[in-house]
């Protein structure tokens, strides 16, 4: 059970890890290749993937859930990381350019409010990315693995959360299609396995990869009314009907 956020490291520092984080890594930067400028925030724990950023997005940072506990990162330079609850983010309001959420919602027991806060902290033309453990993937039982823990979900469900919790759907990706399997000769082929579920067999994906928006429309304008001048005996006008009920 992956139940401190040492678990995770202890994941990501074998070498499988280091794999499943290059091929998520290649994947989150199709979606998002450019973020220069940005404020980028990670949830869940997700660490591994954000390094990539550190360079180009004005403001890079990690809040990981106070049930797992939290570690420092990066290793050189100024702490990245705070501690928080899922569905009470210490982030102002509608200030956030960028959100990534992995191994976050599949472990969180109150889905709707995690997703309303991380909707609440986004910018009004803000995007968020969802990676899930697919519920039909072979590392959703690879119970040694992160993404074999928690909840899996499908690719409809969690769409439907997402739109439950005013957020647009913009694309579904799928990805890691290598076997979760430790043997190197499995490792070493891990784009082939990428180029070839892509492909032939993306129903066989481990995870699934969301991207949604947060897009705020005004609302309507009832407007205060006006008053028009009725002119004519042509027009006709109701006039309500007496009440003859008696007492």
């Amino acid at each position: 059970m992956f139940a401190s956020v040492y678990d995770f490291k202890s994941f990501y520092n074998e070498r499988i890890g280091r794999v499943v984080r290059r091929v998520l890594q290649e994947r989150i930067r199709e979606i998002w290749p450019d973020v220069t400028g940005l404020s980028v925030m990670g949830t869940g724990y997700a660490t591994p993937y954000l390094r990539v950023f550190k360079d180009e997005a004005q403001q890079v940072f990690a809040l990981m859930p106070a049930g797992q506990g939290a570690h420092d990162w990066p290793h050189e330079g100024p702490n990245c990381v705070a501690l928080s609850e899922r569905a009470e983010l210490p982030i102002e309001t509608n200030s956030i350019d960028r959100v990534l959420m992995i191994h976050d919602l599949e472990f969180s027991e109150f889905l709707k409010p995690s997703l309303e806060e991380v909707w609440r902290v986004l910018k009004s033309n803000g995007r968020l990315m969802v990676i899930v453990p697919n519920r039909a993937g072979f590392w959703a039982r690879a119970d040694w693995s992160p993404f074999g823990q928690g909840t899996p979900y499908s690719a409809t469900q969690l769409t439907y959360f997402l739109r439950d919790s005013l957020f647009v759907h913009e694309r579904t990706e799928e990805a890691l299609f290598m076997p979760p399997l430790k043997h190197t000769s499995f490792l070493k082929v891990a784009g082939f396995f990428e180029r070839l579920g892509r492909n032939i067999l993306p129903i066989g994906a481990g995870v699934h990869i969301v991207e949604a928006s947060k897009q705020v429309y005004a609302t309507a304008d009832r407007g205060s009314g006006s008053k028009v001048k009725v002119r004519g005996r042509g027009v006709f006008m109701p006039k309500p009907i007496a009440n003859r009920a008696k007492n």
